[in-house]
């Protein structure tokens, strides 16, 4: 089995939408790191399991989405809660759309919202 990762950080904002957040009911900050992580079994004809370049400027339209943003603004979290699990899930989403997948079979999405908290969303290809 053949692993890619790339990795990329942004500050973003949110607030959570639980009963009784606590602190995290009010707007703050995460300095948030994402990693995307391909696997499969194979290698394309040019011995790419994904071309890093492509991953970098999917990685880029994101990292311009929600770089700075509030994310509860956004359509995608419109009345969710706006966890890290779900921006795990969420990111992934977008991300698929931006980057070709006809080579990995597994896509794994990383995203810590602190040094010591991370969640991660797991996907077929």
């Amino acid at each position: 089995m053949f692993r890619l990762s790339v990795s990329r950080d942004f500050v973003a904002q949110h607030f959570l939408t639980v009963p009784d957040p606590g602190p995290e009911g009010e707007v703050h900050s995460h300095h948030f790191e994402v990693a995307v992580r391909f696997a499969g079994p194979d290698l394309n004809e040019y011995g790419y399991l994904v071309d890093i370049d492509a991953v970098d400027a999917a990685l880029d339209r994101l990292e311009s989405r929600y770089a700075d943003a509030l994310l509860n603004d956004l359509p995608e979290f419109e009345g969710r809660n706006p966890s890290v699990e779900r921006f795990a899930r969420v990111f992934g989403d977008r991300f698929v759309e931006h980057v070709p997948t006809d080579h990995p079979t597994r896509l794994t999405v990383r995203m810590w919202e602190d040094e010591d908290a991370w969640a991660s969303h797991e996907r077929s290809l």
